[in-house]
């Protein structure tokens, strides 16, 4: 079975706070290609312009190292085919997620993805404000404990008011990509499964948005 955790890229739709929606349009319309085709044949080629950091995206070192990995370096078994491991964090939790949270389980080669159910207020302005984010001690305990990835349900892995971004600059730093703005993850059931969040190969890009989703056995 496959679990869809990515949200839907629509026109103008806002992802992240005063970044500027996506427009969807198109470059040729299907009246516009019947005039260049056999008669009963037409084509839509549809035109995209957005920031990188759009709907459920990935951040590749790059996003906050100069010379760290780009979308075009990240090697494919860094996000797809991961074993995911889901932490669930209690509704009534502090908003920072420390360490607690995710010692002693196996996260080693995973994707350690965190639930903490902020996805219910996509697409409302409750989503970026005052968000769950992971501490340093979090970052720094997922680092030496060998996560491969790490995801969250949130606006931002970091604390939005935190403009030292540490979350962001221990995982990135040690080649941890990190995936934001996921959805669903309390749908993934508690053995887990495999995670495949995969950008466009994009040379000189550190974010992309990507389909991600894991899939079960069940």
């Amino acid at each position: 079975m496959l679990i869809d955790l990515s949200h839907t890229i629509e026109h103008g739709m806002t992802t992240y706070p005063e970044l500027p929606g996506p427009i969807i349009c198109d470059y040729l319309s299907r009246e516009a290609s019947r005039k260049r085709y056999a008669p009963g044949v037409e084509f839509q080629i549809g035109k995209l312009e957005m920031v990188a950091n759009t709907g459920t995206y990935l951040d590749s070192p790059f996003h906050r190292y100069a010379r760290g990995k780009d979308l075009a370096g990240l090697p494919l078994d860094w996000m797809a085919g991961l074993d995911a491991l889901v932490v669930r964090i209690p509704a009534a939790a502090a908003r920072a997620i420390d360490w607690k949270a995710f010692k002693g389980r196996a996260v080693r080669g995973k994707a350690v993805l965190v639930c903490t159910g902020w996805d219910r207020h996509w697409r409302t302005q409750a989503y970026g404000i005052a968000n769950p984010f992971l501490t340093a001690d979090a970052c720094d305990g997922l680092r030496e404990a060998g996560a491969r990835l790490v995801g969250i349900d949130s606006v931002n892995i970091d604390d939005l008011d935190d403009w030292a971004r540490p979350a962001h600059s221990i995982l990135l730093g040690a080649d941890i990509p990190i995936v934001e703005h996921l959805s669903n993850l309390s749908a993934v059931p508690e053995g887990g499964g495999r995670f495949f969040a995969v950008p466009p190969k994009v040379m000189g890009f550190g974010t992309f948005p990507v389909r991600a989703f894991v899939q079960t056995t069940a």
